[in-house]
């Protein structure tokens, strides 16, 4: 009886050890808690903002609106009357909710063709690179995370089009984006992360 304890104490702490943070953290709401929670995050979103000039508090709440910081975030299920599956909405996947076409450009891109969507370093680089894009293409700074979002939603092409302006909703969220980036960042700038 004691072996099998032993053992199942063993696996447990080894699973424990791979966590691929598949959950949300426990507070989204408070970015040192995220961070805190979450080192690997830290890490990530320094790096990131060395790499491309992006301030970790507007990855962050683009993040919160994209994954809620869930590794294996996927867009919903379409229904056909209701009850027949017939595929996901997008294939926006993992943290950064990136479609297939552009991971695909980014890793071409960037020369980091076994990056994963799913891995949090991978994730803020891409969104680094993705968000350098738009202020060469669009002309949007790297700290508007208003605008910055909209074209995050949008696409490059669709943001220059103004498509955004026509969905009331995508504006409301990118205006509580920037009011979340605010605080995330009124918050890192009074936690030691």
């Amino acid at each position: 009886m004691h072996r099998y304890i032993t053992t199942f104490l063993l696996l447990s702490f080894l699973a424990s050890c791979g966590s691929n943070y598949s959950s949300a953290p426990s507070n989204l709401d408070n970015a040192c808690k995220i961070l805190q929670q979450n080192p690997d995050f830290a890490r990530a979103f320094s790096t990131a903002e060395r790499r491309w000039g992006v301030p970790p508090a507007v990855m962050m709440a683009m993040m919160y609106q994209e994954s809620k910081f869930v590794a294996n975030a996927r867009t919903p299920f379409r229904y056909v009357a209701g009850v027949i599956p017939m595929g996901r909405q997008s294939s926006a996947y993992g943290y950064s909710q990136a479609l297939d076409g552009t991971w695909d450009e980014y890793r071409a891109s960037a020369g980091r063709r076994s990056a994963r969507r799913d891995n949090i370093r991978d994730a803020t680089d891409f969104m680094g690179w993705y968000m350098n894009q738009t202020q060469d293409r669009n002309g949007i700074p790297l700290n508007d995370t208003r605008k910055q979002y909209l074209a995050y939603h949008e696409g490059h092409t669709g943001y220059a089009r103004g498509t955004y302006r026509r969905k009331a909703w995508l504006m409301r969220v990118s205006n509580e984006l920037a009011q979340r980036a605010r605080t995330y960042q009124s918050q890192l700038n009074s936690c030691l992360i």
